[in-house]
Formats: structure tokens, C-alpha cells, sequence
């Protein structure tokens, strides 16, 4: 990768970091101030914050792979410790993401508007999941459709095996 687009792609990476970890940050915001005081009963706010912990985790999670991979960017893969970690999130968040969904179903709220709040919450901390660790989601509207169904691996998971490859070929070549 030449060095216009290694530069390219570091001010890309920072604005999707930067965006990710905003967006956690507002969230965790609009819940504290916005959402929290208007839950009739602390049941429904156990169960909103069952529903955000997850989804928090995974848009800082994304965003910290986003700053950090401005490092590696065009100059090499991601650094074997950091692919180790992002393995083990690949495995813990989806059991995190479902006592997070038992948390929700125990302190179930009782305003209508409330269960619907909380299950958009943590269906959409499902989908940034998904987005990060399985499947490419995010594209822009007017190619969604057609973006979706080539099931691309998203650039994290690209970033992991890129690591892990590079991991074993050194690990061959000095036997």
C-alpha cells in the first residue's frame, strides 16, 4: 500500500473509531439522562442496562480495533496479541450478549414502550456484533441490498486471520 492511500485509510480508520466509541458514549448519555429518569419502576432500568452493557461493549471494542489498527494500516498485519484478544472477544460477547438478553426477559418492563426500547437496544447490539465478527452489515442505503448478499467477512475478522497467518509462517520458518 503506497503511502497516499496508507494515509487515507489511517484518516478513514480514525473517523470509524472516533464515530464508534462517540456513539457509545451517547448512548450510555441518552440512557443515564434521557431514558432512565422516565422507567416507572427500577426493574425496567436493570433491564434497559442488560440490554446497552453488551452493545456498549462491542461499539468500544469496535471502535478501539479501529484506533489501533491505524498502526498497522498498509504497513504490516495486526499484532498477535491484539488478534488473540479480539478472538476472545469474538467468543465472550455472544454469551455476554445473551445474559444480557436474560437479564432483559428477568426485569422484563412493564410499559409497552419500555420492552420495545429495550429489545431495539440489545437487537441492536446483536447486529454490531454480527457487523464485527461474522458478517459485513454496514454500507451505504442505496447499495445495502446488494452489499448484504455477498456476505463479505468484516475488515476485523480480515484483520484477525491476516495476523494469525503471519503468526504461523513465522513460526515455520523458524523450525
Amino acid at each position: 500500500m503506497n503511502t497516499r492511500h496508507r494515509l487515507h485509510a489511517r484518516k478513514r480508520y480514525l473517523s470509524l473509531g472516533l464515530g464508534e466509541l462517540t456513539a457509545a458514549a451517547v448512548f450510555a448519555l441518552v440512557a443515564v439522562v434521557g431514558i432512565t429518569p422516565r422507567l416507572a419502576s427500577s426493574t425496567a432500568v436493570l433491564a434497559l442496562w442488560c440490554a446497552l452493557a453488551p452493545l456498549l461493549l462491542v461499539l468500544v471494542q469496535a471502535g478501539a480495533y479501529w484506533l489501533l489498527a491505524r498502526g498497522w494500516v498498509g504497513a504490516g498485519p495486526m499484532p498477535s496479541h491484539l488478534a488473540r484478544l479480539y478472538r476472545g472477544f469474538r467468543i465472550a460477547d455472544p454469551l455476554l450478549l445473551l445474559a444480557g438478553l436474560v437479564g432483559v426477559l428477568v426485569w422484563w418492563p412493564d410499559e409497552l414502550w419500555a420492552a420495545l426500547l429495550v429489545m431495539v437496544v440489545w437487537t441492536f447490539g446483536v447486529i454490531e456484533y454480527l457487523n464485527y465478527f461474522v458478517v459485513r452489515l454496514s454500507y451505504p442505503a442505496s447499495e445495502w441490498f446488494a452489499k448484504v448478499r455477498e456476505r463479505r467477512r468484516p475488515r476485523l475478522m480480515k484483520d484477525v486471520g491476516l495476523a494469525g497467518r503471519s503468526t504461523e509462517r513465522r513460526a515455520v520458518a523458524h523450525r
